[in-house]
C-alpha cells in the first residue's frame, strides 16, 4: 500500500526522483531518497564513479591507503573543469567517492541555489579543513575512530563568493541577515544529502565548521542534523 502511494505521489508531482527505486543520478534534483542513494554507494566504488562520470564531474581515481584501522580503497580528487566549477580550498581536497558525489549534488541544488538567492551571485569557492585523517573522533587518544579516518567525512570552514566576499562558519553563524540565513540554508541542505551534518548547533567543537559525513549508518533509518 504504501508502495502505492509513493507511485501516486511522485506521479501526479512529476516527481520520479521521490521514488525509492528510482536509479540515483547526481545530475537530477534531490528527491525523498536521494540521501540514501548516495549513502548506499558506500561499498560500491564502481557505480560511485560511474555517477560522477555521467554528471560530468572531474576527478582522479587516488590509491588506496592502508594504515591500520585507517585508510580508503574509494578515494578520489577533484579535477578542474568538467559540471563541477567550483573551488575548493585548499584546491588539494581528496576524500570517498560518496561524499565527493553527495557535494557535487549539495554543490548544484543547494549551494549555489542559495547563494543567487541571498548574494545574487555565485560561490566561487568553498573552504574546508579536510577530509582524510587518521584518528578518533574529537581527537581522543580512545574511543571510536572518526568518519574521516576513512576519507567518508569533509569540515566546510566557509564559502566565498564571486566578488570575493567571505562567509564563515565561524564568524557568521550567529549573524541574523543574509550570511547567517544562508549558513543555516546550506547546513539543512546538506542535511537531505549526508548521514551526518554538525554544525556550530551541535557543540562548541563544531564552532568553526560543519562536518558532514557520509558513514555506513546513513544506510539505515538513523541520521543526524544539527
Amino acid at each position: 500500500m504504501l508502495v502505492f502511494f509513493l507511485a501516486v505521489f511522485a506521479a501526479l508531482r512529476g516527481r520520479p526522483q521521490d521514488l525509492p527505486w528510482t536509479p540515483l543520478d547526481l545530475s537530477q534534483p534531490v528527491g525523498m531518497f536521494t540521501g540514501r542513494k548516495l549513502a548506499g554507494l558506500t561499498h560500491d566504488f564502481p557505480k560511485c564513479r560511474a555517477l560522477l562520470d555521467r554528471a560530468g564531474v572531474r576527478y582522479t581515481a587516488l590509491a588506496p591507503v592502508s594504515a591500520g584501522r585507517c585508510g580508503y580503497r574509494d578515494g578520489v580528487r577533484f579535477d578542474a573543469g568538467g559540471a563541477r566549477r567550483i573551488a575548493f580550498e585548499p584546491a588539494e581536497l581528496g576524500t570517498s567517492c560518496p561524499v565527493a558525489a553527495a557535494l557535487s549534488v549539495w554543490e548544484w541544488n543547494v549551494v549555489q541555489p542559495e547563494a543567487r538567492r541571498f548574494f545574487g551571485q555565485r560561490v566561487a569557492s568553498i573552504d574546508h579543513l579536510g577530509s582524510y585523517n587518521c584518528r578518533n573522533m574529537y581527537g581522543r587518544a580512545t574511543g571510536s575512530l572518526s568518519e574521516h579516518a576513512t576519507a567518508d567525512a569533509i569540515d566546510i570552514a566557509g564559502f566565498t563568493l564571486e566578488d570575493g566576499t567571505k562567509i564563515t562558519v565561524l564568524a557568521d553563524w550567529a549573524d541574523t541577515g543574509d550570511k547567517g540565513t544562508f549558513l543555516r540554508a546550506v547546513r539543512n541542505g546538506a542535511c537531505r544529502l549526508f548521514s551526518t551534518a554538525l554544525s556550530p548547533d551541535y557543540n562548541a567543537a563544531h564552532r568553526d565548521h560543519f562536518h558532514l559525513d557520509q558513514a555506513e549508518r546513513g544506510q539505515m533509518s538513523w541520521r543526524s542534523c544539527r
